[in-house]
């Protein structure tokens, strides 16, 4: 048999998973954080406000044994400002977990190494319980370091997470069990805990998209680089 039949005969190379592009989902993201950074602001405005009014001669709004007085027109406003906070800071989580799985699904297609950490994780790994004081970092890190096994982590990356898990434990953080008439009730008897809940927020937010952007260029290089050897899925 020729070299020319066996070269027509030999199969054809299996194509390398396909990059996905990621600025796109980057500028996403750091939009979403920067929306959300300012909800809390406006939000941390609102406590100042709250706090400087003054608790009414009536009491808290939440009067114990499932009794409730009619809200003042600036306790009104709180409620609809935590309620458009709420709804930004979800769209923001949204945008983040895109922007996450595009960059861990490049770095498998980049090192050819599984994630150390299965898809499922990607979304539960954030509301587990102990399990998400880990795993949502280890899910970055290890989209990194799959690219890049000889760099360091970049610092940002520990920086955004004790920032997002100072935000989770802070008294008036992320996630907390007060209701908002309980909040407003804080504002008027302590607020500086409030306050500082929300400046930990905002710097979480903050750190957050300059992970986003570093993490980015390094594999938006990466990817660039490998383009000439014609990896399969490369956006221009």
């Amino acid at each position: 048999m020729s070299d020319q039949e066996i070269t027509a005969q030999a199969p054809d190379p299996v194509p390398g998973p396909a990059l996905r592009p990621v600025r796109g989902a980057a500028r996403c993201a750091v939009a979403g954080l920067a929306l959300a950074a300012l909800a809390w602001v406006v939000r941390a405005v609102w406590h100042v406000r709250l706090a400087m009014a003054g608790q009414p001669a009536s009491g808290p709004p939440d009067q114990g044994g499932g009794q409730h007085r009619p809200l003042t027109a600036l306790e009104d406003s709180y409620h609809q400002v935590s309620s458009v906070g709420g709804a930004v800071t979800l769209l923001c989580a949204l945008a983040f977990l895109v922007w996450l799985d595009r960059i861990r699904d490049n770095a498998r297609a980049l090192s050819g190494a599984e994630p150390r950490y299965g898809s499922l994780l990607l979304y539960l790994g954030w509301i587990l319980p102990v399990v998400n004081l880990w795993i949502p970092r280890g899910i970055v890190a290890d989209a990194h370091r799959s690219v890049f096994p000889d760099r360091r982590l970049p610092a940002v990356v520990n920086w955004w997470w004790a920032l997002w898990l100072a935000g989770l434990a802070g008294s008036a953080g992320l996630i907390y069990s007060d209701s908002t008439d309980e909040v407003i009730a804080r504002a008027y008897t302590g607020v500086l805990p409030l306050l500082a809940a929300d400046v930990v927020i905002v710097a979480a937010a903050g750190t957050a998209a300059l992970m986003i952007r570093t993490l980015t260029t390094a594999q938006q290089r990466r990817m660039d680089e490998t383009a000439p050897a014609g990896r399969p899925g490369i956006a221009p």
